[in-house]
Formats: C-alpha cells, structure tokens, sequence
C-alpha cells in the first residue's frame, strides 16, 4: 500500500540522506564493526550534511525542522543499512537533542548546540544503571551538592555512544527523601576529573556501536550544568520517552522491511529441487504473510509520527508501537533466516547479522514487559 505521510520535501531529504549513506557510509562498513564504533569523520560528515540538527534552532546552527517526518525519515534510510547507524544517531539527533534544546538555558544552548550540529561534540544519555535496567525511578547515582558545585557518584551501563562522547546528559539523585521526584539531570563533560570509561561492550549484536559502561567517581560538575530545574529530571524523562519510542518503532520497521525485500528477491533466485524456493506454497504463503505482516503495522507506526508532530502521541499508544513493532521485526527476520537456510545463520549475509541486531529491539527503550504494563495500567487494570 502506497503511502502518504510523505511530500516531496521529505523524499528529497531521503534522496541526500541515501547519497550520503553511498558515499560516507556504506564503503566503511567493516571498519566500523571491527573497530566497535562510528569514527568521529563520521559525525563530522553527517554534521556537514545538515542530519545532526533537525531539532536545533537555526541560530545554533540546526534546521529547525519542526516536522518529525524528517528525523522518521532519517531513521528509516539508516535502518535499511543497519541497526547500528539510527542507535548512535538517534541517541544524538532525537533523544538528546530535545534535552538540550527545550530545557536549557540560552547560554547553555550557545555553548553546546553549535557543535552538537557539526558533529564536533558527539553526546549520550545516562539513564540506565547495573542494578536497575528499565526502572528509571530506581537510580543510585547522586549528586550531592557543594557550594555552587555538584559532586557526582555513581554508574550507568548499555550507553549508546559511551565509549566515544563528549558530553553525557546524566540522571543523578538529587533529593533521595523524594524518590523519583528527586531526580535531576546533568551535562557531563566526559573529559571531567573523575569521569571514567569502563569496558565497551561485548554485546550479541550491533557490532558497528561503543554501547559502554561509565563511572562518576567524584566527579564535579558546575550548577550551570544543570539542565531544566533541580529535582524535575524524572518527569522531563517521562516527557519525552514518547519520542524515543517512535523512533525504536520507525527504526525496528525500516530495518526489517529492508531484509525481507531482500528474502523475497532470494526466493526468487534460489533454487531447490531443480526450481525456485519462492515456487514453493510454504514459502509463498510465508512471505505473503510476513509482508502483510509489515504494511499492516506501518500504517500504525505513520499514524503515530503524524499524532507526535500534532503533540498528540500518548506515552501509551508510543509504547504500543515500540512493543509491536519490535516484535514483529524479530518474527520476520527469523523467518527470513529460516528462508536463507544455512546460510542466513552466517554472518556474510546481511539476514544473519540483521536478525541479531534486532534482539535487543525488545529490551531496550522500555522492556517489552514494561510497554505492555504501561498498556494495562491505561485500561484500568
């Protein structure tokens, strides 16, 4: 089914967004998988190209876009290449960026947007902690304060961008009497005194990203460095997790669209029992299935990016999409490796590496579990 949430304009940007991916992208491939992270001449290029600030205000040097169909749109040319590219973009472009932009002061905004948008401070976000995984709410790392200053204590673990960033934006306890009303968030600058880079780690999948761990041991940060207002951390966190939903959901869809074009052109040319798999009922019936499958849930997922530039999308119809389309996106891909055969199960063909990538689709930004409890709460159970 054709469809219509997009105009011209975005299909041009898509157009520059795959010139891109062409030119600076897809040649470096296996350097980025060996060397576990994006380069800095990366976000040095994609900051020339005008991708890192969509939601930056022109005077910072951003776009000023103002239209989500632009960073969906992104999302969704990155994702076809892999899973790695709309992980450590996004984290920059569409989940800290609101952070920086909406709540703080004007000059914090001149001090860390400019460079945001060329890609000369590349940032992360430490929300995620050893014992507490999806429960925001549950956090250990304060910060305790010192004259103007705060003295930061602590770790966070799974950092998307941890082992390459400039600048972390951290959640720290605050007002531990207050509970997850005493929670505030803090611009790291990882050259800081006491700030430390653990192991990068050895994940399953997403080979090409420096997903790490960080320790704050003493680390101070000035009272300037405090974006939005004291103890107010928890609840800009619950503002714009809606945002970072769609964009798992947009990434979890592109990406397994992308492979499953791909099984059925395999299905096409590869042969069994002197024809083509694709002949076979099974296999047609299967893919005839898992396309459906895929248009269906796009329709909800373009529903939901128009609804987010109305400032319409609800917490609950976000974790809809994240829950949904991640799962869908592990259901076709491993029904696209079981269409490859032996070789889907190596990692040369992009259908192997794809299907782990996506594992991880349905534990990170909120478990699966959690979206769905969200989901009940929201119907009165």
């Amino acid at each position: 089914m054709k469809r219509t949430i997009y105009d011209d304009d975005h299909e041009a940007f898509r157009s520059s967004v795959k010139e891109f991916l062409d030119r600076e992208v897809v040649p470096h491939l296996d350097e980025h998988a060996s060397n576990h992270g994006l380069p800095r001449e990366f976000w040095l290029a994609a900051g020339k190209q005008g991708l890192l600030g969509l939601e930056v205000p022109e005077e910072y040097g951003g776009s000023a876009a103002g239209d989500f169909r632009f960073n969906a749109v992104l999302t969704e040319e990155f994702a076809k290449v892999n899973m790695t590219l709309p992980s450590c973009v996004g984290i920059h472009t569409d989940i800290v960026a609101p952070y920086l932009v909406h709540l703080t002061t004007e000059e914090q905004r001149q001090r860390w947007l400019p460079a945001f948008c060329t890609g000369e401070l590349l940032t992360a976000i430490g929300m995620t902690e050893p014992s507490g995984g999806s429960d925001l709410a549950a956090l250990r790392t304060t910060a305790v304060r010192d004259g103007d200053d705060w003295i930061l204590n602590g770790s966070k673990t799974f950092i998307t961008n941890g082992g390459s960033a400039d600048l972390v934006v951290v959640a720290a306890r605050t007002s531990p009497e207050k509970k997850a009303k005493g929670i505030s968030l803090f611009a790291v600058d990882t050259t800081a005194a006491g700030f430390s880079v653990g192991r990068v780690l050895d994940k399953v999948g997403q080979d090409e990203s420096d997903t790490a761990e960080l320790a704050f041991e003493d680390v101070r940060v000035s009272n300037d460095d405090l974006i939005g207002e004291l103890d107010t951390g928890f609840i800009a966190m619950m503002r714009f997790l809606p945002q970072e939903r769609l964009g798992s959901a947009v990434t979890n869809l592109a990406h397994a669209a992308q492979i499953l074009e791909e099984t059925v052109e395999y299905a096409k040319e590869r042969r069994a029992f002197g024809q083509p798999i694709g002949s076979f009922q099974n296999t047609q019936f299967l893919l005839a299935e898992l396309v459906t499958r895929v248009e269906v849930t796009q329709a909800y997922v373009d529903q939901c990016v128009l609804a987010h530039m109305r400032g319409e999308l609800s917490a609950v119809d976000a974790a809809k999409a994240k829950w949904w389309t991640s799962q869908v996106q592990n259901d076709v891909l491993d029904h696209c490796v079981q269409v490859f055969g032996g070789y889907g199960y190596m990692n040369e063909y992009r259908v192997g590496r794809a299907w782990r990538d996506a594992r991880v689709t349905k534990i990170w930004a909120g478990s699966n579990e959690i979206m769905k409890m969200l989901i009940a709460r929201d119907l009165g159970l």
